[in-house]
This record gives C-alpha cells, sequence and structure tokens, in this order.
C-alpha cells in the first residue's frame, strides 16, 4: 500500500494593508487544522544566496500530511473567503505546491 507523501505550500508576498491581512492571519490557523495542516515557519527577512530575484516580503511555508489534504484545503469554500482578506491585504508573488520526499525504506 502506498505512503501519503507529504507537501508543502510556499507563498511569497508583502503586505500593503496589515488590518486585512490580519483577519486572513487568524482564521488561517482553525481551518489548517481541520485539514491536517500546520504552520512550518515564516520570514519576513530572507536573503537570496543565488538568483537573479531576490524574495520581497514575507515567505511563508505550510507543511500536509498528503497532497489531497493541501488540495482539499486551498479549494475549501470557507478558505477562499478567508483568502479574500490575504488577497485584498496583500501583493502576491506566489503560491507554489511542493511534494515532500517519500518515506524512506528501511
Amino acid at each position: 500500500m502506498e505512503q501519503d507523501i507529504p507537501v508543502y505550500v510556499l507563498a511569497n508576498f508583502v503586505v500593503s494593508d496589515k488590518d486585512q491581512y490580519r483577519v486572513y492571519e487568524k482564521g488561517l490557523f482553525p481551518i489548517l487544522k481541520r485539514f491536517g495542516g500546520h504552520l512550518v515557519t515564516f520570514d519576513d527577512a530572507t536573503e537570496t544566496l543565488e538568483g537573479p530575484s531576490p524574495r520581497q516580503g514575507r515567505m511563508v511555508i505550510l507543511g500536509f500530511p498528503s497532497e489531497a489534504q493541501a488540495r482539499a484545503w486551498w479549494a475549501d469554500e470557507e478558505y477562499q473567503a478567508l483568502s479574500e482578506y490575504r488577497r485584498a491585504g496583500t501583493t502576491l508573488d506566489f503560491i507554489t505546491l511542493v511534494k515532500g520526499l517519500p518515506p524512506r525504506k528501511p
């Protein structure tokens, strides 16, 4: 039987309206939890070590136990309604789904 592979959602954006973004931020965690998701980390001062495009603003990494759970979270009506606050309060560069590595066999 194939095991679920964890996935990560990476987001990069600049907060332009802190009040709108705070509404999003406060509502995000209960919805994440319903889909098995969690905040891995965030950073407002990332450092680009190589490449032509340094990231501006906030970088966020969310983790999910499976791609199905991450996609269900993204498609959730409550999350999509909440994300309107993020859209109103930020300038988005990207939101990207990254598949993790499968568990190693002993």
